[in-house]
């Protein structure tokens, strides 16, 4: 009996056609050395996706990863997703299944760098991730001590919030405490290379123009958590803490990734808002599609001066 159920599901089979397979989850889907350019969301990456020629599209987990050329490079597009978990998981998935040589994320942010103001490009030479943090218990009336739990603090507190080290695993057995992830040098020579030569918008689609023409800032400090933050008191405190000049959602998250798998990464992040510091009501919904767009603008102009 057991043996002619055997040739029956063997007949059916056979009849339904090629029997599935699971999806080998390690393989590479595309061998040629590629350039990963990363946004958040789409309106940050519908430029450069416009800009792309030959794209062949792939989709891993649920993300969509499109190859093709920018500016006569090799590149492989893709969102990571807005916050620190999405933007790491996409970016290793991107590691895992193709051939990037670097990795470039191209976003807006919010400004904390009083010198800077909404529409400015910021390069930074290196990202920390400001909300890793112990938050400690008041022991007094505005006091606050942090438990011996996780080591030394990394910057000076805010509030109850005392911001920590990463620890970070590199093969083969490297175990190490960063509180900061850097941009790789090389690429951010060819940042400053190519900062005076793109002119940025400073209207955006609706009409609304800003007091002055943006600019390409390169280096300092860039932070990143996963909070969208509107507040004056934390943005001055990010700015002294960490001497930032940008803080974002996703750029640190990515950082620490590109670290651990040895890959250069830089991150373009251009202002749409003053964290808490815009003279009314928060800029962003005015003017995220201009700061996108002028990110987008240096992005092709520093994929096309690379190597």
């Amino acid at each position: 009996m057991p043996h002619r159920l055997f040739l029956i599901l063997s007949v059916l089979l056979a009849l339904a056609g090629p029997v599935w397979a699971a999806p080998d989850l390690r393989g590479v889907l595309d061998e040629t050395p590629r350039t990963a350019v990363v946004s958040a969301f789409e309106p940050e990456l519908a430029g450069l996706r416009a800009a792309t020629t030959g794209k062949r599209d792939f989709v891993v987990g649920g993300a969509m990863f499109t190859t093709g050329m920018l500016e006569g490079k090799p590149v492989v597009l893709f969102l990571s997703g807005v916050s620190m978990v999405n933007a790491a998981m996409t970016a290793q998935r991107a590691l895992d299944r193709f051939h990037v040589s670097r990795i470039v994320f191209s976003g807006i942010a919010g400004g904390v760098d009083p010198e800077l103001d909404v529409g400015d490009v910021v390069v930074a030479d290196q990202w920390a991730q400001y909300l890793e943090s112990v938050m400690a218990r008041e022991t007094a009336p505005g006091r606050f001590e942090p438990p011996p739990l996780r080591g030394p603090t990394v910057a000076a507190p805010f509030g109850m919030m005392f911001p920590m080290a990463v620890t970070v695993r590199r093969p083969p057995d490297v175990i190490e405490e960063r509180a900061w992830f850097p941009a790789d040098p090389a690429l951010i020579a060819v940042a400053r290379q190519v900062a005076g030569q793109v002119v940025l918008k400073r209207c955006s689609g609706v009409g609304v123009c800003l007091a002055k023409t943006p600019r390409v800032v390169v280096g300092g400090n860039g932070v990143s958590g996963a909070s969208f933050v509107d507040n004056a008191a934390l943005r001055s405190w990010a700015h002294d803490a960490f001497k930032a000049r940008v803080l974002d959602m996703e750029s640190a998250a990515v950082a620490q990734v590109a670290y651990a798998n040895d890959t250069p990464f830089i991150a373009f992040r251009s202002l749409s808002d003053l964290a808490g510091g815009d003279p009314g009501a928060n800029q962003a919904q005015v003017f995220f599609q201009l700061a996108s767009d002028n990110s987008a603008l240096v992005v092709r102009a520093f994929v096309a001066a690379l190597p």
